[in-house]
């Protein structure tokens, strides 16, 4: 098994910060071609900055919900490395919601943004990935997709109902195009993580050492994890080492599943 990703190229969504970054920076630093996308174009500029003059990093800044700016994301893609072998969702949007809230507009957005966003990218993505493919006949795998939810998606959460909506959404897709895209020899696979310091827990935990210390407790391994070991998972699924694993959702929680019901404050 070869957990080498030398020369692939990889689209990862959400990389200004947080998860997304992480995720980008730790496929770049294993050697592959990496477009870093984010809708917020400081925060882009600054996750960029230490690869100025890297000819395998390049950066795209739009709005990862909106057709034209995915189009334009996998045209910029191809121009700058010929090819697309890795797609990362790592774009997330989240709010919290009124359980009770009619107000379809808000679970409107967070659809949009969590859910069809990585859907429509993905099969974009996809269609490039089967055209390679027929120059390919002999490549036991076209490409990898991943989609990052989180722990959301299983566990109820009243006062994030639309986020949690969206999360369960996301993994059904996985498993849907899966599926799909297996005659294609395309993987499709999720990673959903909880106790794993994103950019909305950094918000969440500051001043707040009660918080810290009641997630640390909910979680059986004790710790809060850096980003950088849920990247860990994203580079496995996308290498040949997972060539035989598809439609999976690998939870990355330190066992939090295990003992958390009911999901409290779940990022």
């Amino acid at each position: 098994m070869s957990l080498s990703i030398q020369g692939k190229t990889a689209i990862v969504t959400g990389a200004g910060r947080g998860v997304g970054l992480a995720i980008a920076r730790h496929l770049a630093e294993r050697g592959a071609n990496v477009m870093f996308a984010d809708g917020d174009e400081a925060a882009l500029n600054q996750a960029v900055a230490d690869y100025e003059g890297d000819a395998h990093v390049r950066r795209f800044v739009g709005n990862m919900a909106e057709k034209l700016a995915m189009a334009n994301l996998l045209s910029a893609t191809i121009d700058a490395f010929d090819r697309v072998d890795v797609l990362v969702n790592a774009h997330r949007f989240v709010r919290s919601s009124d359980p009770l809230d009619t107000d379809i507009e808000a679970l409107d957005e967070m659809l949009r943004q969590n859910l069809l966003a990585g859907l429509r990218l993905s099969q974009m993505v996809a269609r490039r990935m089967i055209r390679q493919a027929e120059d390919e006949p002999d490549s036991p795998q076209s490409g990898a997709i991943v989609t990052i939810s989180t722990l959301a998606a299983r566990r109820p959460q009243p006062s994030m109902l639309g986020y949690s909506i969206a999360c369960a959404a996301q993994e059904q897709a996985v498993r849907g195009l899966a599926l799909a895209l297996a005659p294609h020899r395309i993987r499709v696979n999720g990673v959903s993580f909880a106790s794993v310091m994103s950019h909305e827990m950094q918000c969440t935990l500051k001043d707040s050492p009660e918080k810290r210390a009641q997630i640390i407790a909910g979680t059986p391994l004790g710790r809060i994890a850096p980003p950088d070991e849920l990247a860990e998972t994203v580079h496995y699924l996308v290498s040949d080492a997972a060539r035989f694993v598809t439609g999976q959702i690998i939870t990355v929680d330190g066992g939090r599943s295990l003992v958390d019901p009911v999901g409290a404050q779940i990022l």
